[in-house]
């Protein structure tokens, strides 16, 4: 992975953005993009929408900007905080994790004591901030409050591993892939959506609005080449750009499967095909707007999704860029017709 394409990423994973609260990392994506003359807004939701305008067909290229967290249910008199999970959490992979707030208070993941396995649930987690007792723990922090995992993005031989890869990589391939546009005549929405760790929330009034012709959502899919993996995901480390077929959100248009398996084996781009058994992305809400959008996915093949450390191949980031920025340039229909 090039050096400004990490640098990037690192920019974005340090950033503060758990579902609901992304305006951080909002702003830090505006001000990565200004030098490449896109128009800019926020809707009410909090989607950030850059626009390069064109004549041709409306194209909505999406990335998701929220993160896994915590939030603050209850401060104990011991002092220690019950929190509520936002989004797919894991309870079994938490415990030992260091966490952070808004605010700048750190603090460590827990379980409660002789839990059995099978009964470990979001309500047996807490949190430990050093606080002395209950009264310390409120000066520090407030119910309703959120929490992040804590920790660096780091290189590993031919892999990145960090937090919420899920989906800040998504958007550090969807800016890269921003600034290599270079001609093409598609009206082009570049999309970071809110709220999609938490139900999709974002992508669906961002669609209603941009009212697109073609819509590509970037994110991680699961990698299926860890032990005991089985056959819910189809993708794996180093096979390239995961073209989307279906998830459990949508089944992805047959047409924009075959136009970017094209695009990849006409740009000599490492390509795979994906399919995903569980979980689903952006592209489950933005296909359904409307009448119908004939919308394709390019996901990035991701070990330990949703874990507080993910994996990804960095050069299977490059060549989704490479086919995001095919597809953003490609000679396209003015409106999809059955047949073309």
């Amino acid at each position: 992975m090039e050096l400004e394409l990490f640098s990037t990423l690192e920019t974005l994973v340090q950033t503060f953005g758990p579902s609901g609260q992304e305006g951080e990392v909002s702003a830090a994506i505006r001000a990565l993009a200004q030098p490449y003359g896109v128009e800019a807004r926020t809707d009410v939701m909090g989607n950030l929408i850059l626009r390069r305008p064109g004549p041709g067909p409306r194209v909505l290229l999406a990335a998701h900007m929220d993160s896994l967290g915590l939030m603050v249910t209850h401060i104990e008199d011991s002092g220690l905080l019950r929190v509520g999970k936002l989004g797919g959490i894991e309870p079994r992979l938490l415990p030992g994790t260091a966490v952070r707030f808004r605010g700048g208070v750190t603090g460590v993941i827990y379980e409660d004591e002789g839990l059995e396995e099978k009964r470990r649930e979001p309500g047996h987690l807490y949190v430990d901030i050093g606080a002395k007792d209950g009264e310390a723990a409120k000066k520090m922090v407030q119910i309703g409050d959120a929490a992040v995992w804590d920790g660096p993005v780091r290189r590993g031989g031919g892999a990145i591993f960090g937090p919420y890869l899920d989906d800040r990589v998504g958007c550090a391939a969807l800016l890269r892939a921003l600034s290599l546009v270079k001609g093409g005549t598609n009206d082009l929405y570049f999309v970071f959506t809110v709220q999609e760790e938490v139900g999709l929330r974002g992508a669906a009034p961002a669609a209603f609005a941009i009212d697109p012709d073609y819509a590509v959502t970037v994110d991680v899919t699961d990698s299926a080449d860890v032990p005991g993996a089985g056959h819910a995901a189809s993708a794996k480390w180093g096979g390239g750009a995961a073209i989307k077929v279906m998830d459990r959100s949508v089944i992805c248009h047959p047409w924009m499967v075959e136009r970017l398996t094209a695009l990849a084996k006409a740009g000599d781009i490492p390509h795979q095909m994906e399919i995903m058994a569980d979980g689903g992305t952006d592209a489950g809400a933005i296909h359904k707007s409307r009448a119908g959008v004939c919308t394709g996915g390019i996901s990035i093949p991701c070990r330990y999704v949703h874990a507080p450390q993910e994996g990804v191949w960095a050069d299977d980031v490059e060549a989704c860029v490479r086919l995001l920025a095919a597809f953003a340039q490609d000679d396209l229909p003015p409106i999809f017709q059955e047949g073309v």
